[in-house]
């Protein structure tokens, strides 16, 4: 496995250049992700739901991350599936002990973006998550417990956004 994602992200800081007004990862990036939330009728969010799977994986330039966490006995077990045309599905699981639910969506969302970008031509990346309040922490730079978390996928977006003016991501 490559380890270029294995490196320590320094205590999120205020100070630093990529956070002040104006530079904010959500200001200078607003038209380059979107949230769609569950809908009341299940029968139609599962509808709208496979449409935009089929749509997504008939485009070569797209991809979908699943991703998941959950605790039991005090480990968590995260995993990210994620699929892009007519190539096969990478898995990643990973278990960790002493992690919060919300730690660990974050880590499962970052895992499947980290992947994600680094496949050739992407420009197009769909996270499917039963955890969209820890997607939206991603976004969100007020003084919370996951700012690491945040700041770690927001680099990643960063450099992905960066790379093409197209590149989209959907949660």
């Amino acid at each position: 496995m490559d380890d270029k994602h294995n490196k320590f992200f320094p205590l999120f800081s205020f100070l630093n250049e990529k956070f002040k007004p104006g530079n904010c990862f959500i200001d200078l990036f607003s038209d380059h992700f979107s949230f769609h939330s569950h809908s009341p009728n299940v029968k139609k969010h599962i509808e709208k739901l496979d449409d935009k799977v089929f749509k997504t994986l008939s485009n070569l330039s797209s991809a979908i991350i699943i991703s998941n966490a959950s605790i039991k006995n005090h480990v968590t077990m995260l995993i990210s599936y994620i699929h892009f045309f007519n190539k096969p599905v990478i898995k990643t699981i990973h278990r960790v002990a002493k992690n919060t639910m919300t730690e660990a969506q974050l880590f499962a969302i970052w895992c499947g973006i980290n992947q994600a970008i680094d496949i050739t031509n992407i420009n197009h990346i769909v996270i499917i998550t039963d955890s969209l309040h820890a997607a939206r922490r991603i976004f969100d730079f007020s003084l919370h417990s996951y700012q690491i978390h945040s700041a770690a996928i927001s680099q990643e977006l960063r450099e992905f956004f960066l790379k093409n003016t197209s590149n989209y991501i959907e949660f």
